[in-house]
């Protein structure tokens, strides 16, 4: 049980919530596990494919910063500490779990439905094995959402075989956390996501025509990762998206395989826009 004042600081750490209602709080962010990587001294839970969402002990939100509207018996079921998650429907259901969410009035009925996997407590205090146990004993008391399962696995081997066992049944992949780790915003090597595919997010930066049956629409979005590289991407949009491109300074998520060595993604295809 947590005095008062740990739940304070835990509030004022993620804090993170600045004044701006749009603005973003501080978030721990994967970084993708190198080829072969031995999973000793990581936890291991599968990566839900659905929308992130963030609590505060009174506010839930996109990882935008933006409020989340949910009925009003969903937040009163939900703890004082902080959650970190992903609001989730189920393997392959990104898009409902998205339209659900854009609804500017939660829809009750959809929202039984829906379920908050939590993976993390942000600005609590102790490792990550501690974190993960406390979400366990606070799930006992709450229907409202469920702590992700968190385990060790034994062997690069054997970390292979759980990802195949998750994709080959409709999951995207695992997720992979220091089980030492203390909670610290940003990208580290505490933190890993570990699929088939590469994926990751840049800022659309510019518009380019296309040729051919594309003359007059889009032909490939110039985009900015977070390190600052940028090149086109140019695959994977509907004819409606090249019809209606993302626009300038909106976030795309693509995948690809692996890095050139010049730094550039391999194979790079448009996935979706984030929304939130």
């Amino acid at each position: 049980m947590f005095r008062r004042r740990d739940l304070l600081a835990a509030a004022a750490a993620f804090s993170c919530w600045p004044r701006a209602e749009a603005a973003a709080p501080a978030l721990m962010l994967a970084r993708e596990a190198p080829p072969g990587l031995d999973p000793a001294g990581f936890l291991v839970s599968e990566k839900l494919d659905g929308v992130r969402a963030l609590w505060d002990g009174r506010r839930l939100r996109f990882r935008s910063g933006l409020p989340l509207a949910a009925p009003a018996d969903f937040l009163a079921r939900l703890p004082e500490q902080p959650l970190d998650g992903e609001l989730w429907l189920g393997r392959g259901a990104f898009d409902a779990v998205s339209g659900l969410l854009r609804r500017a009035r939660p829809d009750d009925a959809a929202w039984r439905e829906l379920r908050y996997g939590v993976f993390d407590q942000p600005g609590m205090p102790g490792p990550f094995a501690d974190r993960a146990a406390r979400l366990a004993a606070l799930v006992s008391s709450s229907h409202a959402f469920f702590a992700i399962e968190q385990r060790p696995v034994a062997s690069a081997a054997a970390l292979r075989h759980r990802l195949d066992e998750v994709v080959a049944a409709g999951g995207e992949g695992l997720v992979l956390h220091r089980a030492d780790a203390l909670w610290q915003p940003g990208r580290s090597d505490a933190l890993l996501k570990l699929k088939p595919e590469h994926d990751a997010e840049a800022v659309v930066v510019g518009h380019v025509g296309g040729r051919g049956r594309h003359e007059g629409r889009l032909g490939a979005l110039r985009v900015r990762t977070e390190d600052g590289t940028e090149f086109l991407l140019g695959t994977g949009f509907s004819d409606a998206q090249r019809d209606a491109p993302p626009p300038v300074g909106s976030v795309v998520s693509y995948r690809h395989r692996g890095l050139t060595a010049g730094g550039l993604p391999r194979f790079a295809s448009f996935l979706r826009v984030r929304e939130f």
